[in-house]
């Protein structure tokens, strides 16, 4: 397994750096084998680190119930965001990207390391402040033809992501019943909600805090967790305008270039 293991991170790892597609690695690691997958995922992550990128924070992918079901999987899933994902100054360009579709979701900044034995409470509490983010979501397998293997082993199919100005406290928000409008060109083109988010965006980041604490990879003080879609992806073209809202967090806004 180790063989295909590394096979399947290698032909990745072309991909990601040629900014091409390859067919699904399910077929190497087989479609149900999340352990492989994630071993696939951390070999390319290190490699990143090691070419000198930063880990800035983590991702949740996987936070609807209806995907969930349509994968077979009963969990979402993560991936490992770092500081040349970040988009700063509102533009972003095409070339960068490779089947880009864009999600509206609720980030959350940690303020403190989360270690150990913790609960929704400790995480909370640990949470510095919520911002709303866009993050662009991209696959380097052919035709999104993904499974629960393919999109881990792909990093959960992380690309970019971009975080609105306003920092609010969580005390200050409906994170269940928030409204979110995601708009491409002017006109809307995806609606949720909090409860999108496996009822609470709360749910999904403490599943990942506590997965990543038990792998002993807590999340640390600094790091940005994007939460998860709170509706429908929305594929993107050179030259689009995204700008997401969600209520009590303000707005934040990308141009594809």
């Amino acid at each position: 397994m180790k063989l295909k293991i590394q096979k399947a991170a290698d032909i990745v790892w072309e991909a990601h750096t040629a900014k091409s597609t390859v067919p699904p690695v399910r077929a190497i690691i087989s479609a149900d084998d999340i352990d492989a997958a994630y071993a696939v995922q951390e070999i390319n992550v290190k490699r990143r680190m090691a070419n000198g990128e930063k880990v800035v924070g983590k991702k949740i992918g996987l936070t609807s119930f209806a995907v969930m079901k349509q994968l077979g999987v009963d969990q979402p899933d993560y991936g490992v965001l770092f500081n040349t994902m970040e988009v700063r100054g509102g533009k972003l360009a095409f070339s960068e990207l490779v089947q880009p579709k864009a999600e509206a979701e609720i980030a959350f900044v940690m303020g403190e390391d989360l270690e150990g034995d913790f609960n929704i409470t400790d995480l909370i509490d640990a949470i510095e402040y919520a911002t709303v983010s866009i993050e662009i979501v991209g696959s380097r397998v052919a035709d999104w033809n993904i499974r629960i293997t393919d999109t881990i082993a792909d990093n959960a199919s992380a690309s970019h992501f971009i975080l609105g100005e306003t920092k609010v406290d969580l005390d200050d928000l409906d994170l269940v019943d928030c409204q979110m409008q995601l708009t491409k060109n002017g006109k809307v083109a995806s609606e949720g909600s909090g409860a999108a988010c496996m009822d609470n965006p709360l749910n999904a980041a403490l599943w990942l805090a506590q997965t990543m604490a038990k792998q002993g990879n807590p999340l640390r003080k600094g790091e940005v967790l994007l939460s998860g879609a709170l509706g429908p992806m929305v594929p993107i073209a050179r030259g689009d305008i995204f700008e997401a809202t969600i209520d009590g967090l303000g707005s934040v806004a990308l141009e594809i270039e």
